[in-house]
């Protein structure tokens, strides 16, 4: 079994968090990272087995218009507090993933600067898609291509040997000098997919069970899987997971596990460990989006039971709230702003369900399977190597009996129960 197909991991956006000012003035250094590092105990507490850092390396912005591959964004603080945020992360067991940001630059990217200035006397317009008869929307002289029509994110040429070549001595630098474990691909669904298989040997070849993570809208995961990357962002399986709990038909979300994992022929990820989560630095948080809060706990355990790697959205296990707008700064809290008290019973049912996904095999590699459905309640259940965990959610507003396949206990209190056990309204249950 690798490591990341037992761990629980725990997502930051760090400029957020740290409290960081929107925009860079690229002057003196603050050391803010050290307010990650003091959420490392606690998350080690927890049970938190990976950490997932979106961008932290100098940008304009927001991170990922980055300006340099090579230093920490000085609004965060120098390469020595990243060192030493990994290796006291390491020696709490939890590893650290990083946000690969290879498919563009933000326009400070200083070879973009040079093509700026020199337009095409420059060494480097090659290293970006250039069209010096046209012109931009900042009217730089030449025409470029932007991220999906965002000039600000001036898409990198991945078709270039000297950008691979830049890009990979960086990940190299990433790996021999701050000992991160992996990376998430920004965007993964553009690059190229020569360029992902390329990326993931030089990974593989320092470290062999490296991590790559693709993030991935829509479409087939498959097409990144076949590519070299160990995990796609399940955005499938987000989208139906509240849609489902809020629409009261739980046949949606169920449909998508099964077509997914399902022991079935034509399931499509059977054997796959996919990145799955309830809410990211992109989307509305779980909180605000749910119309019946009371349903939040239920949604928790359908994230941890269904297969593949259950990743928490740092604040998200105090039920913090934001949705998108302004540029996504109410997604993006600082952390101590964050009120820790606000659902107390929340945040203790995700620290039972971290507990049971790291102690129960069934729920980190075991197959898929529906007991019963219904619009408002349901039970699937893990099994591996004879060890079989059962989840039945009711999110109705009424107890109901639901089908669990069997005799068993239930695994937070204790109780022995037949084939049928009692749901309690807006919860959910787990046997073992």
């Amino acid at each position: 079994m690798q490591w990341w197909q037992e761990k629980v991991f725990y997502q930051i956006y760090p400029l957020g968090f740290c409290g960081a000012e929107r925009q860079n003035d690229f002057g003196k250094v603050r050391h803010r990272l050290k307010a990650v590092e003091e959420e490392i105990p606690r998350l080690k507490e927890t049970g938190i087995g990976a950490l997932l850092l979106n961008p932290l390396f100098q940008s304009v912005a927001h991170g990922y218009d980055t300006v340099d591959f090579y230093n920490t964004d000085c609004r965060l603080g120098d390469n020595a507090d990243l060192k030493r945020l990994v290796k006291k992360c390491h020696d709490s067991g939890i590893r650290v993933v990083l946000d690969g940001v290879f498919n563009h630059v933000g326009r400070e990217f200083p070879q973009f600067a040079d093509v700026r200035q020199k337009k095409w006397d420059s060494p480097y317009k090659h290293w970006f898609h250039i069209d010096f008869n046209g012109n931009s929307a900042y009217n730089d002289g030449f025409y470029y291509e932007g991220w999906e029509g965002h000039y600000e994110l001036v898409k990198l040429n991945l078709q270039n040997g000297d950008v691979r070549n830049f890009l990979f001595d960086a990940v190299r630098f990433y790996i021999d000098e701050l000992d991160i474990d992996g990376l998430r691909l920004d965007v993964c669904y553009s690059l190229p997919e020569d360029f992902i298989r390329d990326l993931s040997g030089v990974c593989k070849s320092k470290k062999s069970d490296f991590f790559l993570a693709a993030e991935a809208i829509h479409g087939d995961y498959n097409r990144l899987l076949n590519c070299g990357v160990e995990s796609v962002t399940n955005y499938e399986c987000y989208k139906g997971l509240y849609s489902a709990i809020n629409s009261r038909n739980l046949f949606e979300i169920e449909h998508s596990l099964s077509r997914q994992f399902a022991n079935t022929p034509w399931a499509l990820y059977k054997g796959r460990h996919l990145l799955n989560f309830a809410d990211n630095h992109d989307v509305p948080r779980l909180y605000s989006v749910l119309t019946d809060k009371r349903n939040a706990a239920a949604a928790y355990a359908i994230l941890f039971v269904m297969p593949g790697i259950p990743c928490i959205y740092y604040g998200s296990e105090y039920a913090a709230e934001g949705v998108k707008g302004d540029g996504d700064v109410h997604l993006r809290p600082k952390m101590s702003d964050v009120d820790r008290n606000k659902n107390i019973e929340l945040t203790e049912t995700l620290k039972k369900l971290i507990r049971l996904k790291n102690t129960r095999v069934s729920l980190q590699i075991g197959a898929y399977e529906k007991v019963s459905l219904s619009n408002e309640y349901f039970a699937v259940c893990r099994t591996h190597d004879g060890e079989r965990t059962t989840l039945a959610v009711n999110i109705s507003d009424n107890p109901v009996s639901v089908d669990i396949g069997g005799s068993c206990k239930d695994l937070i209190d204790g109780r022995e129960e037949s084939s049928r056990a009692e749901v309690p309204p807006h919860s959910f249950r787990i046997f073992g």
